[in-house]
């Protein structure tokens, strides 16, 4: 998923949702979310994402944050 608006973090909620066979719309109900506020994090257009979301998707999706979450930014030059 390519980095939205400068940013360099990346979302790997797709690729989650499907190694577990599991929809957005059931996670979205699992965790307590709206599924237009999940979108949004799927698709990286959250600006910032709470401790308390985060940890309910990795215990729903059975993951760690840095399965969810991923960097893509340049390597320093030098």
């Amino acid at each position: 998923m390519p980095a939205e608006e400068g940013t360099a973090i990346v979302v790997k909620l797709d690729d989650l949702l499907y190694a577990r066979r599991m929809t957005l719309t059931e996670l979205a109900d699992r965790v307590g979310l709206t599924l237009a506020n999940l979108s949004i994090l799927k698709t990286g257009k959250a600006k910032a994402i709470r401790f308390s979301t985060l940890e309910a998707i990795c215990r729903e999706l059975e993951c760690q944050p840095g399965d969810l979450l991923g960097y893509e930014g340049q390597a320093p030059a030098g």
